[in-house]
């Protein structure tokens, strides 16, 4: 007969959300988060500001310098070949890998970033971005707030509990895409997809994170008041008034969503063909592949005498003049940037390092200026339309990609809703039946059930 003192002690079960919200213990890490919120989003903002300045000095000012009236046809080229050194450097120099693989899409999975990856997360990003790869700078700003908020809890003590760790982790995440992506709701919103945030406990991530994106906010207007070097804004502001969606353009939304799934796809399938062939020779192969990248937007450049930054970067900044000047491109012009920017997208997936949305947004837009060239889709829609469908393709971030083109077209957000909605949950369903995302990484240990512990200064 079995006694009671030989029974297995009964599991502890998982922490009641309203008790750890109600903790003291909670508020301390409700109040750090708004503390490290401050200097991550100032990291942030400089680190942006040094890509803009870097590529600017880099692809317009040095041409002038040199005695050219204009960048030389050539130009792009030994840059990404540099890029792809450097980047190659670091991945396999520095700790850290460089940080996140992109032609993995934004999701995680894996422990959080450690302080000591910082410098290789930053220098391969900054090689990537300032010389002319196409790929965003979300992924590395994710990468940098969330080990600056590693960093921060091990400073104030060296033993602080797993959930502190991840909770502060991910708070600096939030802060250092707040204003990003035109929102700090839509920065919350990617986080809680890509890391899959969500049930009983989703408010005792979020809340700190949401704070953290709020302080970093006020931090990018009040630097930008105090430097002038200007914001960053993904709001397109002269475009026509779009009205009320029409059945034609119910029917264009399956047509792009459907298109944007398809594109997405293939670009993604061809980055994960190419990277296994690049990795085990890294620093011979990312220099020709960054080579690939410089001469399509030569091809480009040599077809359209337009400028080949068209093709290159993320398409970030482009976004916007492309929109309000799209009566000047040509059906052809239009669909020779397309396939240019998608192979160089693709190719700069399998070897850089940066993020993936920002491309992403440009391709769909490019497509959906060339299609508003057939009747019954307005241009405004069908640009709209393009990113939200390009977004979920790429991404399979649903939510994220229908709050995107809100925020590009914010007069028009609540007509094109709509439509956006069908293109996005179409391209989402498709692109998850032919193009499901590659198993995450292996897990870290799961953090301990229970209030979070204080993380209390004066420990080190």
């Amino acid at each position: 007969m079995t006694t009671s003192a030989d029974s297995p002690a009964p599991t502890p079960g998982p922490p009641d959300p309203s008790e750890v919200l109600r903790s003291r213990n909670y508020l301390v890490l409700l109040v750090l988060g708004a503390v490290v919120g401050a200097p991550v989003a100032g990291v942030a903002y400089f680190f942006l500001q040094l890509v803009a300045k870097a590529q600017t000095a880099i692809f317009t000012d040095l041409p002038h310098h040199l005695g050219f009236h204009t960048a030389p046809l050539w130009w792009p080229l030994p840059w990404l070949v540099l890029s792809g050194i450097l980047v190659a450097l670091a991945i396999d120099v520095l700790p850290g890998t460089g940080g996140h693989e992109p032609c993995e899409g934004l999701k995680t999975g894996g422990p959080p970033v450690e302080p000591i990856q910082l410098f290789g997360i930053a220098a391969a990003a900054l090689a990537t971005l300032c010389l002319g790869a196409v790929l965003g700078p979300e992924a590395p700003l994710i990468g940098i707030g969330t080990g600056l908020g590693v960093l921060a809890v091990h400073l104030l003590k060296r033993d602080a509990p797993a959930t502190a760790v991840v909770v502060i982790g991910a708070a600096g995440s939030f802060a250092a895409i707040a204003t990003l992506l035109g929102s700090p709701l839509v920065g919350a919103f990617l986080l809680m997809e890509m890391v899959g945030l969500g049930g009983p406990m989703m408010e005792v991530v979020l809340v700190p994170g949401l704070l953290a994106a709020g302080v970093g906010s006020l931090i990018f207007v009040g630097l930008n008041d105090l430097t002038g070097f200007g914001t960053f804004s993904l709001t397109v502001s002269q475009i026509p008034h779009v009205g009320a969606p029409t059945g034609a353009e119910f029917a264009w939304a399956i047509v792009i969503g459907l298109a944007g799934a398809a594109v997405a796809t293939v670009v993604f399938w061809g980055a994960r063909m190419l990277r296994p062939i690049v990795e085990p020779r890294r620093l011979l192969l990312t220099p020709v592949v960054g080579l690939a990248v410089g001469g399509l937007a030569v091809a480009f450049a040599a077809g359209t005498g337009r400028s080949s930054s068209e093709v290159l970067f993320s398409g970030q900044s482009a976004l916007p003049s492309l929109v309000e000047h799209a009566a000047g491109w040509t059906v052809g012009a239009l669909a020779l940037l397309l396939v240019c920017k998608a192979l160089a997208y693709a190719l700069s997936l399998s070897s850089f390092r940066g993020g993936p949305i920002f491309p992403s947004m440009f391709i769909g837009a490019v497509g959906g200026v060339a299609l508003s060239h057939l009747p019954g889709l307005p241009m405004i829609a069908g640009v709209a339309m393009g990113v939200g469908a390009m977004t979920a393709g790429a991404l399979k971030m649903p939510m994220t990609a229908v709050l995107l083109p809100s925020v590009l077209f914010v007069s028009d957000s609540i007509d094109l809703m709509p439509v956006v909605i069908v293109a996005v949950v179409v391209s989402y369903m498709v692109a998850v039946r032919i193009n499901p995302n590659p198993p995450p990484p292996s897990p870290s240990p799961a953090p301990p059930t229970g209030t979070p512990a204080p993380v209390a200064a004066g420990r080190r």
